[in-house]
């Protein structure tokens, strides 16, 4: 990988202006398209969101437990929003940060991607997390920066070899420590509840959400592997970029429609 930045073809960067053009429009009408049926279903589906605090009870003169109600997250919209998230990056690749991006690109980086998925990608883990049962407004807000940090460690992997021949993985390793811990709290979750006597079973889409996403996540980290590893046609960063792409759209679509399948369907 070379220190400066090697200049993008025509052709490709006219085939990277497709895909990004397509995908924008590909994410706009999955997006418009749950948000639609997501009001369209009555009453809307929505997950609890919990506080949990120590309150004293004066009748013990003892600290307690409580917890609080805080706010229905709505799923739809939230499955939404991940998506018009991506819209609106591939939309800004195709168009006002064309140069900028192929810019980058050139030297092995892709800032937009890295600071879309932290985002997108963190409201998706939020999301399983709350079909799968965690509703505790501090978990979530741990699991969605855990998420965050991942992906920003991935921006910092490229940041960190640009102009190396010998890749440095520590910001990779990092990157998997973190990205690790929302995926041990879901799995803990629906752990418990499914051996807590009485309890309700787990609905299955909700494990097949939690078994094809998991996968689909650790799809990104192979495909970074094999980037930096030049094995194969990963030799081209462009033709990791294009994985990226077509990852993302992937993971996003399964993720919505099978919790459209699950809980949005009328």
């Amino acid at each position: 990988m070379s220190a400066a930045a090697a200049a993008i073809p025509a052709d490709r960067s006219a085939s990277l202006f497709r895909w990004n053009a397509v995908l924008a429009g590909l994410h706009l009408v999955q997006g418009l398209a749950i948000l639609a049926i997501s009001f369209a279903k009555s009453p809307v589906v929505t997950s609890p969101i919990v506080s949990t605090y120590l309150r004293f009870d004066t009748a013990t003169s003892h600290l307690v437990t409580a917890q609080r109600s805080i706010w229905d997250l709505p799923i739809g919209p939230a499955v939404a929003l991940f998506f018009l998230m991506s819209a609106v990056a591939h939309f800004t690749m195709a168009f006002p940060a064309r140069r900028w991006y192929e810019a980058h690109l050139g030297r092995g980086q892709n800032p937009i991607r890295w600071i879309e998925y932290s985002f997108s990608s963190s409201v998706m883990i939020v999301v399983i997390a709350a079909l799968a049962g965690v509703q505790e407004i501090g978990t979530l807000i741990a699991i969605f920066g855990a998420n965050a940090a991942m992906i920003l460690f991935g921006w910092s992997m490229e940041i960190a070899n640009e102009g190396r021949d010998k890749p440095q993985w520590l910001h990779y390793i990092f990157g998997c420590i973190a990205g690790a811990v929302p995926w041990v709290v879901i799995f803990v979750t629906i752990l418990v509840s499914a051996t807590e006597p009485g309890s309700a079973p787990i609905p299955s889409f909700v494990i097949a959400i939690f078994v094809t996403l998991f996968v689909f996540f650790n799809v990104f980290a192979v495909n970074m592997v094999l980037q930096y590893r030049k094995i194969g046609s990963w030799r081209d960063y462009l033709y990791g970029e294009r994985a990226y792409m077509l990852f993302s759209l992937i993971a996003k679509s399964l993720l919505a429609w099978q919790v459209f399948f699950g809980t949005l369907r009328p």
